[in-house]
């Protein structure tokens, strides 16, 4: 990509180091969408053994790409994004994949295609992690920061998408360990 191009696009990319998600961190700061991003990345290239048909670069890709249009939006909570929150944010994160120059603009649309339809083991794989990785930071972040819908959200929250690998279940249920022993560690000491 030539240097003014990359320039351009680093700009939108590091609006989500000021995007704060929902969750919080251990430290008791909100979270920025681009922590989520990396650490999902992290965990991707971390499980990559486990997944030894899978393009694990192309999930890494994912990761780093999948927040992209909350550079335009912002950040909500899945629990409170609307399917027009989704139309608005796909739209406006197109129009700005179109701007980029090839390969990247149709390498983008193809991975964000990809992710949306959820049809390929990677995708499907990128979608669990998703989701996990907000799981594991709920449960690293203090009690008081969760909104009461999250104590239920917390235990059974990405079920639905982890049934196909046996590691994703695995890692599902520590999580889920991890959300019981925190609830009942704060019931304990009241």
């Amino acid at each position: 990509m030539e240097a003014r191009k990359l320039l351009d696009a680093l700009h939108v990319a590091e609006k989500l180091k000021d995007a704060t998600r929902h969750c919080y961190t251990s430290g008791g700061r909100h979270e920025s969408v681009a922590e989520h991003s990396w650490r999902l990345a992290l965990m991707a290239w971390w499980l990559r053994d486990a997944f030894p048909e899978a393009d694990m670069d192309r999930v890494v890709c994912m990761c780093l790409v999948h927040d992209l249009g909350e550079a335009f939006t912002g950040d909500i909570p899945a629990f409170d994004k609307t399917d027009a929150d989704r139309r608005t944010e796909d739209a406006l994160l197109d129009g700005w994949v179109s701007s980029l120059p090839a390969p990247f603009a149709g390498e983008m649309a193809a991975l964000n295609r990809e992710m949306n339809e959820r049809q390929t083991l990677e995708a499907r794989i990128f979608k669990a992690l998703d989701g996990l990785e907000a799981l594991v930071q709920h449960n690293e972040s203090a009690l008081s920061t969760w909104s009461e819908n999250e104590y239920d959200l917390n235990l059974h929250y990405c079920d639905d998408r982890v049934g196909f690998s046996p590691a994703l279940s695995a890692l599902r249920e520590a999580i889920r360990e991890d959300t019981i022993r925190k609830i009942n560690e704060e019931a304990t000491s009241c």
